[in-house]
C-alpha cells in the first residue's frame, strides 16, 4: 500500500510539474501576452473613438472604415458593430500574424475571440476594444473566419 501511495504521489508531482509542457501554446494567436500592434488600453483613460462596422456591400464582405490613421501613444476605443448575417471578428495584429492564425481557424472554424485584441460578434450585435497603439507601422484588423478575409474583411491601421 505505501508503494501504491508512494507511486500516485510521484506521478502527480511529475504530472502537476509537466502541466506547462503538455498543456501547450494553444491556438495561434493566442500564446502569450504581447502583442505587435501595441497593448491593451485602460478603459478609465480618454480614448479617440472609432466606430467600426462590419457587413456586407456589392458582394463583399467589409469592415467600414476599412484604414484609420493613428499617432504613436494614442489610445483608440473601437466601437464594433456587426451589421451582417454572419458572425464576424475585429482582430488587431500584423498581416503576418493574422495570416497564420487564419491557418489555424481553418482548422478550428468554430473558435471564438473575445481577447484585448479581436473580438467575435454575433450578427447585428455590438462591442469595444480600447487599444493603445505604442509601435509605429502599419497593422491590420480583418475577420479570421474561414472565407471573410478572402471576401474583403481586411482594414489597415496606419501608425505614426
Amino acid at each position: 500500500m505505501k508503494e501504491l501511495h508512494r507511486t500516485g504521489v510521484a506521478l502527480f508531482a511529475t504530472l502537476i510539474l509537466a502541466a506547462p509542457a503538455w498543456a501547450g501554446a494553444g491556438p495561434a494567436g493566442h500564446q502569450d501576452d504581447t502583442f505587435s500592434a501595441g497593448e491593451p488600453g485602460e478603459a478609465n483613460k480618454p480614448a479617440r473613438i472609432v466606430q467600426v462596422t462590419m457587413g456586407k456591400a456589392d458582394g463583399k464582405m467589409t469592415f467600414t472604415p476599412n484604414k484609420i490613421e493613428v499617432k504613436k501613444g494614442e489610445q483608440i476605443k473601437f466601437m464594433l458593430r456587426n451589421n451582417g448575417e454572419f458572425d464576424h471578428e475585429f482582430i488587431l495584429a500584423t498581416t503576418a500574424e493574422n495570416l497564420k492564425h487564419a491557418e489555424s481557424m481553418k482548422k478550428n472554424p468554430d473558435m471564438e475571440h473575445d481577447d484585448p485584441n479581436g473580438k467575435r460578434l454575433a450578427p447585428k450585435k455590438t462591442g469595444e476594444i480600447v487599444w493603445k497603439f505604442t509601435k509605429s507601422g502599419t497593422f491590420e484588423y480583418s475577420c479570421l473566419i474561414p472565407g471573410h478575409r478572402e471576401a474583403g474583411m481586411i482594414g489597415t491601421v496606419v501608425v505614426k
